[in-house]
C-alpha cells in the first residue's frame, strides 16, 4: 500500500479513523482499493486492529470473531473467493432473547441477513485439531442471524475493503445457546456436516441452504479455518476461552427492510428456528 508524503499518521490509522466514522454516521464511502494504491489483504487486517484500538478506546468490548465469505456457493457473485475474518463487539452482539422479537435496522446501511452457526469456546483451540477435536474446545453451539452491511454502495468491493470496513459485520442475533455435552460429540459432529436449512421472509421461503456451502464441510471447516489462519498470522490474537466465533451464511446473504420479518426452520439438527421482525 503506497502511504503518501507528509501523512503524519500510519495509513492503516487513517483508513481505521475514516470507516469509523462512515459507520457512526451512517453513510456510504468510495471502495478503499479504488484510492489507496497496492492496498492488500495484510494492509486491510493492519487496519482491521487499528480499528479494534479505536473502538476499545470508546468503551467497546471483543467479545468473538466472525468469519466471512465461507459460504463458496457466493463467491462469484461478490468477487471474493476465500473467507475473511473480523471481530465481533459487545455493542453487536445481541441474544434474541433480549431482544423482544424485533430488531432496528436504523444505522445499518444495506443490509442483508446470514443464516449462521456460531460456537461459544470454553477453551482455546489449537491448530494442530482435526474438526471433531475442535468440538471438545466449544461450550455451546447455538443458531442466528448475521446482520451484515456494506460501506461501499451496491455491495462492489474488493477483498481487501471487506476486511477493513469490520469484515462487513454489522449485529449478530442469536438465538438459544444449546449445550455440548461430550456424550453428544459424535452426533454434534454428524449433524454440523449434514444439516439443511430454509430461510423464510414474512413466511414465505427466500432460499435455502445447507451445511455443505460452508466451506464444504459445514461450520466447523469454518472454524478450523480461522484457527489455521490465525496461527499463521502473528499480528493477530488466537481465540481465547469465551469468545463467540459465527462462522458464515448458509444461503445467499438477502437484502432486508424494515416491516420485514425473517424466520428460519433448520432441518437435522439439535437447533430451533428463530423468529426476528426487523424495524
Amino acid at each position: 500500500m503506497t502511504e503518501p508524503v507528509l501523512q503524519s499518521q500510519p495509513v492503516s490509522d487513517v483508513l481505521a479513523e475514516e470507516v469509523l466514522a462512515s459507520l457512526s454516521q451512517g453513510r456510504q464511502i468510495t471502495p478503499l482499493t479504488g484510492r489507496h494504491d497496492g492496498l492488500d489483504l495484510p494492509d486491510a487486517y493492519r487496519v482491521t486492529a487499528a480499528v479494534r484500538r479505536l473502538r476499545e478506546a470508546r468503551g467497546e468490548r471483543v467479545v468473538g470473531r466472525k468469519i466471512g465469505f465461507t459460504n463458496r456457493t457466493i463467491w462469484d457473485e461478490y468477487g471474493v473467493h476465500a473467507p475473511i475474518w473480523g471481530y465481533v463487539h459487545d455493542t453487536t452482539l445481541h441474544d434474541l432473547a433480549d431482544l423482544g422479537g424485533s430488531f432496528s435496522l436504523s444505522g445499518v446501511v444495506e443490509p442483508r441477513i446470514e443464516p449462521e452457526i456460531a460456537f461459544g469456546l470454553a477453551r482455546a483451540p489449537d491448530a494442530g485439531m482435526s474438526e471433531r477435536e475442535l468440538l471438545g474446545c466449544v461450550a455451546w453451539v447455538a443458531h442466528g442471524f448475521e446482520v451484515v452491511q456494506s460501506l461501499f454502495p451496491g455491495w462492489r468491493f474488493q477483498a481487501a475493503d471487506t476486511v477493513a470496513a469490520f469484515g462487513l459485520h454489522g449485529a449478530l442475533l442469536l438465538g438459544p445457546r444449546v449445550e455440548i455435552q461430550r456424550s453428544d460429540i459424535d452426533l454434534w459432529y454428524e449433524r454440523l456436516a449434514s444439516f439443511e436449512i430454509t430461510l423464510l421472509r414474512d413466511g414465505v421461503a427466500a432460499d435455502h441452504g445447507r451445511a455443505s456451502n460452508v466451506l464444504g464441510g459445514g461450520p466447523l471447516a469454518a472454524l478450523h479455518h480461522l484457527v489455521q489462519v490465525l496461527a499463521a498470522d502473528r499480528t493477530a490474537p488466537p481465540l481465547a476461552p469465551g469468545e463467540v466465533v459465527t462462522t458464515g451464511t448458509l444461503t445467499r446473504a438477502l437484502p432486508i427492510r424494515p416491516s420485514e420479518r425473517w424466520s428460519t426452520q433448520p432441518g437435522a439438527i439439535d437447533l430451533g428456528g428463530i423468529d426476528v421482525a426487523f424495524t
